[in-house]
Formats: structure tokens, C-alpha cells, sequence
């Protein structure tokens, strides 16, 4: 089912022929050798922040108050970015990094935001477990690694079915809390074009929020005590993360002693967020030219994607996608041919701009042997420059006897580990990973270390839509990556 959304469009200033131009040669004069080196040499003359609109858009509710949503929209396109033009092209260059296999992508956060989860405590224990698990993986993998949290936005959901029924009654599908509420009553699911204001608001106040952490020295990594979370007792997993902190500390203090100075690249990280980009009138309404800038940022976020049911070649995300300058990604499922593959990267990224375009697989631990080969090779014999990234969440996700939907820690190992070893065997490069995770003492995937079975996630299941990972299972993945990555290494070291 879809829908050609009838909207008021919003005015975007300056939008004709001239500023859809392609960049003149004295353009790329005044920039620096990196932009020139990442611009995207294609800018469509027939693209517009609006041209979406005349595409099959699925996934999108029906606003009952025409006017209430135009008025919305207005409100929204006046506020300001949340986010900056460079920080997105600095983005851009770090992924072109990871392409090289100079650096890897560590994604990662809810399944999906609620508005009454935007608070401190929340945040800095999200912020936490990837700053845990990033030192994982820069320690194992002798790499930098790219941060990329799946927060401050991710207020949208794709759903199965338009429509929920329980027992007699039937309301629309709860879509996020950007959308409507999930309460199961018709007053809360209607859709709410105010919400789009609130989760601007929500997503402003949760960037700040870990702006300031990072500014004012919480990522430092002279001072890792900072990242504990103070509900964890004994693990050991964290047993053996404190054990690596220590050897790590113990190296910096030796660097610092050596040259007699503080080693203050270690005071702080950089941090960029991501979400799916699902609801359009939102993500059209925070698009924007830039001074001194050419061509259209997306500013709600620095890395948006499109999901695997709203990615056809025809329709509204890939058209709206393939005008924008931010790094972007789409998830691939096992439906996915390679021909379908290779005329999304011909739309998406004609150029073959580095750092343009990610994939994000999400094939499950049954399907990724069959279906995983394929696509590589495709994309290989191409000559294409895509960022592979492995989504082991989505594709093992399944409900168990006492009604919850999970997801089993195994699985998730086996699809993480077979992707290292597929790529490895078709001469490409697995260069991140994608998972949905919480700084919150949850039991919602089982397994892990704990190995949590079927009846403990009655203990504290607490998510709306999806099973995320535990801190303690979000840590043990960064480690089996790290252990995974070593063992494909070690002949060629050997």
C-alpha cells in the first residue's frame, strides 16, 4: 500500500535553476583539497527538497488536520538546524576512511526514541556503553573508531500493518512518538503533526546534552571512571573492559611521561548521530542551503538512512535521498538482488563519491551465507565505493512462547562473525556495525553472558517496538568483534 502524500509545500528560499546548478569549475577553486575530494559531482537539476512528492511514498500516516499539519511544517522549517553543514562533511571523510579500512563504524542506540526517555540519566548511560565499546574496539582493532549514535531523532518507526486490532477494536499503528502515541486508545493514535515540533525539541535538547558531556571532558580518556554505570554490580565482562582500561591507562601515562606534556588529543571525541530518515515532511522541512556552501544538507542529522521497506528505486525516500550531501545508507535485506543493489548506488551515488554511500546488511543468521555473497560481488566487479556495515539485529528477530519478541544473543554472534568471514572471502570489507542497544539494565535479547533465557525477560522488558542489547551484551559483542577481527588477521601476520 502506498500513498501520494498531499501536503503544503513548504518555500524553500532560493530554489531554482541557479541553485540546482552544477558547481562551476571556479567553485571548487575556493575549496579545500577534502571537499573537492568528497563533493558530489552529480547535483540534479531536477531535484528539488519537495520532489518527493511526486513519488509512491509508503510508510508515511495520514494527517486528519490538513491545515494543523501545514501550520506544523512552517513552525518547523523556521527553527533552527540541529545540526551543522561541516560537522556532516567531516563525517563524510571519516567514512571515506572506513572505506579504506583506515577506520571502523560503530552505530548504535535504540530501536526507537520515546519522548519520556529524553532525560540525563538516560542519555549519558547510552553514551556510556559506546564510549565502553568504542575503547574495545580501538584497543583490539588498533583502529580510530567513528561514533555514530542512533539517538536524537529516531522517533519514527515503519510498521507491518497500517492498523493494530485488539480483540474487536482496530486504531492505526503506533509509528513513534513523532507520530502518535502507544497508548492503545483512538485519541492516541491519531497522528499528530505537533509531535514533529516536540521531537525537534526532544532531539535539540539530547544533542546539546551530549555536546556539553563531550566538550567538557566526559569522553576523556584519561579519566574512564566517568563511563561506569552505576547499576552494575559485578560482571565479568566489565571485569575484563577495566582490566583493558588499566592497560591502556598505563600506555597513555607512559606516552605523557616520555614527552612531558599531557597527551590532550585524548580530552575528547567526536560524536554524530543518525536516524532513519522515515517521515518526510519532517526531514524536507530541516533541509537547507548553507553560506557558502552549495547543494542541500539534511541538518536534523548527519547521517540519515532509508529502510529496508521504504528503499524502492522509484520511490519518494530514494528521491528525496539522492539530492541531499550527507553520508547515506539503506538497509539491504535478503530480498535484495544485485541488480536492484547496483541501480541504488547508480541513483544514490552516480559518482562514486567516497564516504557518499553505506549499505547496512540485515540478512539474519540463516540467510547471510546464501544471500550475503551475491551482493559483494556484484558491488566488487562494479568497481562501486560503498561502506559495508553489518546489522545483526534486525533479521533475528523473533517471538518466543510467553508473548515477547526477542532476539537471541547466538544469532547475533553467528550473523556478526559469518559477515567478517564473507567478506574476507570475497576480497571486501566489513567496516562496521549497526545494533540497537541501551545503557539501561534490561533483559529483552536473551542470552550473552548472563545467558538470559525465555522467562527472564518478563524481569525488565521495557521497549516499544524492538529487543535492544544490555550493557553487558553491547560489550561482549565489541569483544567478539575484536577476537573475530584478530583470528581472520592472524595468517596473514603469521
Amino acid at each position: 500500500m502506498h500513498a501520494l502524500v498531499r501536503i503544503a509545500v513548504i518555500r524553500h528560499p532560493a530554489e531554482d535553476d541557479a541553485q540546482h546548478r552544477r558547481p562551476a569549475d571556479s567553485d571548487f577553486k575556493t575549496m579545500s583539497s577534502s571537499d573537492r575530494h568528497l563533493r558530489a559531482v552529480n547535483v540534479p537539476n531536477n531535484w528539488a527538497p519537495a520532489s518527493w512528492r511526486s513519488r509512491p511514498a509508503l510508510q508515511l500516516p495520514t494527517y486528519p488536520d490538513a491545515q494543523a499539519l501545514a501550520s506544523a511544517l512552517e513552525e518547523l522549517h523556521a527553527l533552527p538546524p540541529l545540526v551543522t553543514s561541516w560537522e556532516i562533511t567531516a563525517l563524510k571523510q571519516q567514512l571515506a576512511e572506513a572505506q579504506e579500512g583506515k577506520r571502523f563504524l560503530l552505530q548504535g542506540g535504540d530501536c526507537a526514541e520515546s519522548f519520556s526517555d529524553c532525560s540525563s540519566e538516560i542519555i549519558s548511560n547510552r553514551l556510556k556503553v559506546l564510549l565502553q565499546m568504542s575503547l574495545v574496539l580501538v584497543h583490539g582493532l588498533r583502529l580510530p573508531v567513528v561514533r555514530v549514535g542512533r539517538f536524537a531523532g529516531q522517533y519514527a518507526k515503519p510498521r507491518s500493518t497500517d492498523t493494530e486490532t485488539r480483540g474487536d477494536i482496530t486504531l492505526p499503528s503506533y509509528r513513534g512518538d513523532m507520530v502518535n502515541a502507544p497508548e492503545f486508545t483512538a485519541d492516541a493514535r491519531i497522528p499528530d503533526p505537533r509531535r514533529m515540533i516536540k521531537a525537534h525539541a526532544r532531539s535539540a535538547m539530547t544533542m546539546n546534552f551530549v555536546r556539553s558531556l563531550i566538550d567538557g571532558g566526559f569522553a576523556d580518556l584519561h579519566h574512564p571512571e566517568y563511563w561506569d554505570l552505576g547499576w552494575v554490580t559485578h560482571s565479568p565482562l566489565a571485569d575484563e573492559y577495566h582490566r583493558m582500561v588499566g592497560a591502556i591507562g598505563d600506555a597513555v601515562r607512559f606516552m605523557e611521561t616520555l614527552s612531558g606534556s599531557e597527551v590532550h588529543n585524548l580530552n575528547r571525541v567526536d560524536f554524530y548521530t543518525s536516524h532513519e530518515a522515515l517521515l518526510l515532511p519532517y526531514e524536507e522541512a530541516q533541509t537547507r542551503q548553507v553560506p557558502r556552501q552549495w547543494g542541500w544538507f539534511n541538518l536534523s542529522t548527519h547521517f540519515p538512512w532509508i529502510g529496508m521497506r521504504t528503499a524502492a528505486l522509484d520511490g519518494a525516500h530514494t528521491e528525496y535521498f539522492r539530492g541531499i550531501r550527507n553520508p547515506v545508507a539503506i538497509k539491504v535485506g535478503p530480498s535484495v538482488t544485485p541488480d536492484q543493489l547496483l541501480k541504488l548506488v547508480d541513483a544514490l551515488n552516480p559518482d562514486d563519491e567516497p564516504g557518499r554511500l553505506s549499505f547496512i546488511h540485515r540478512l539474519g543468521a540463516a540467510h547471510v551465507a546464501d544471500k550475503l555473497p551475491p551482493l559483494l560481488d556484484a558491488v566488487r566487479r562494479d568497481g562501486r565505493c560503498v561502506l559495508w556495515i553489518c546489522d545483526p539485529m534486525h533479521g533475528n528477530t523473533e517471538s518466543t512462547s510467553n508473548g515477547y519478541k526477542t532476539r537471541r544473543f547466538a544469532n547475533i554472534r553467528s550473523e556478526i562473525e559469518r559477515s567478517f568471514e564473507l567478506h574476507a572471502a570475497a576480497g571486501t570489507r566489513l567496516g562496521g556495525v549497526h545494533l540497537e542497544l541501551t545503557g539501561e539494565d534490561v533483559t529483552e535479547c536473551t542470552g550473552g553472558a548472563r545467558d538470559l533465557t525465555d522467562t527472564d525477560l518478563e524481569r525488565a522488558y521495557r521497549s516499544t517496538v524492538d529487543p535492544r542489547l544490555n550493557y553487558e551484551q553491547a560489550l561482549e559483542t565489541a569483544m567478539l568483534i575484536v577476537r573475530k577481527h584478530a583470528q581472520l588477521a592472524a595468517p596473514a601476520s603469521a
